[in-house]
């Protein structure tokens, strides 16, 4: 691990050193977790009509260095029912597996959260058998009661899940920032990247992936790969590690060293780059006017750093690149982004994630079934969250069944998944 830190260390200082700079650092803030309890918004999305062309599909395969793993992962998979592979592209919450509950209470920030597995739960999940559930502050009470949650959930799913959690540090860490955890805190990245020492970076990622460990996590949220270039970002702020690309780089590559040591898996945010805009994707649709030139002068050097430390999945994001893609479709939407940009262009392999479909970028535009159809056709792997789970969950099951999308192309991305869930000793 060590060698691909000091390989990182020498791609950034090929990278411009102008790229990215300003004469200071903001200070800029994103509000800590609170268990305030709102009342819940009740959305009623507009669902337009979908006109996308069906892109050409690709044929790019998992890589394969460890084959022992990737044989593994090969053999499970020929003896998946449909309904599983299904499964395995999505990500929820916990709530989701709760019949009761609605979409808005589901995806409610404070409200709603489920904390025990259930009867009802363990039935849900057996009739969608999904890849990964997410953590919230909401699920949290204390560390005997998380402990056993997630346990319980792991214990009644026939493959192995993804367990993630947003720990960032600072502002964003559901399990540091809930009370009775007495687990090390850090102020904020931008805070460790103002000491521009990449060890202080290492020790974010190894001690927040031990404590992450100790749960029962297996997957990581973080880092936070945006340059925060916008001091009017009301989105990334002080997630960030700062304003210079290559800094954000070292640091990047050094926390995901250090989540490696700890065995825990990483998931760098938010491709193309989040740190440039001053609108909130959670909110509605949002723009960038860099072309990708100007993007690879700046914003992607963390993500290819992040690549170059062997992430274990990017999170793309669901910004508009209008200058970039012909479709002008939210990134996580769109092939050009995915798959000719991603994939082809910074030749990354791994798993691709989308961020939150329950966000308004998706959720005001398309219905969950239809954007799971788009995100998986343009080249994702993992659904995050979509705002109606089972919707999802059939429109991608159907759109197998009628043609719209391949069995192979399904095949894909569950060989990704399984060949990652191997390679940190989750399907043993």
């Amino acid at each position: 691990m060590r060698k691909i830190y000091l390989t990182v260390i020498l791609f950034v200082a090929l990278c411009m050193l102008s790229s990215c700079k300003q004469p200071q650092e903001p200070d800029s803030t994103v509000p800590a977790n609170n268990f305030e309890q709102p009342e819940p918004v009740q959305p009623d999305p507009i669902q337009p009509e979908i006109t996308q062309p069906e892109p050409t599909q690709s044929d790019s395969t998992p890589p394969d260095s460890d084959n022992e793993v990737f044989w593994k992962a090969e053999q499970l998979l020929k003896n998946m029912t449909l309904k599983e592979k299904v499964g395995q592209l999505l990500f929820i919450r916990p709530e989701s597996l709760y019949p009761d509950l609605s979409p808005s209470q589901i995806n409610d920030t404070y409200k709603y959260g489920v904390t025990e597995f259930n009867l009802q739960m363990a039935e849900t999940l057996d009739n969608y058998p999904v890849g990964g559930i997410a953590i919230f502050g909401k699920n949290i009470q204390s560390p005997s009661q998380l402990t056993e949650f997630i346990s319980k959930m792991q214990q009644n799913s026939k493959i192995p899940l993804f367990l993630g959690v947003d720990e960032e540090g600072g502002s964003v860490s559901r399990i540091a920032n809930t009370p009775g955890f007495n687990v090390q805190k850090f102020e904020s990245m931008q805070a460790v990247g103002q000491t521009k020492d990449p060890e202080k970076a290492l020790e974010v990622g190894l001690v927040i992936g031990s404590y992450m460990k100790e749960y029962g996590f297996n997957l990581n949220f973080a880092p936070v790969a945006d340059v925060n270039t916008n001091p009017n970002n009301i989105v990334i702020g002080n997630r960030s590690f700062g304003m210079a690309s290559n800094l954000v780089a070292e640091m990047v590559a050094a926390e995901i060293e250090g989540l490696h040591k700890a065995g825990i898996m990483s998931s760098i945010k938010h491709f193309p780059g989040h740190g440039d805009t001053k609108e909130d994707t959670h909110d509605g649709s949002v723009s960038i006017e860099k072309n990708w030139d100007e993007l690879k002068e700046c914003e992607l050097i963390p993500f290819k750093a992040g690549i170059a430390a062997q992430t274990d999945m990017i999170m793309i994001s669901h910004i508009t690149a209008e200058n970039i893609t012909q479709q002008k479709l939210p990134s996580s939407l769109s092939f050009e982004m995915i798959e000719e940009k991603l994939r082809k262009e910074l030749n990354y392999d791994g798993v691709i994630i989308t961020d939150s479909m329950s966000m308004g970028a998706i959720a005001n535009q398309y219905s969950s079934g239809d954007a799971a159809i788009l995100a998986i056709s343009a080249g994702a792997d993992i659904i995050l969250m979509p705002e109606n789970f089972i919707e999802a969950y059939e429109g991608i099951y159907e759109a197998v069944e009628n043609g719209t999308l391949s069995e192979a192309r399904i095949d894909q991305s569950v060989l990704r998944i399984l060949s990652l869930k191997e390679k940190y000793g989750l399907l043993k």
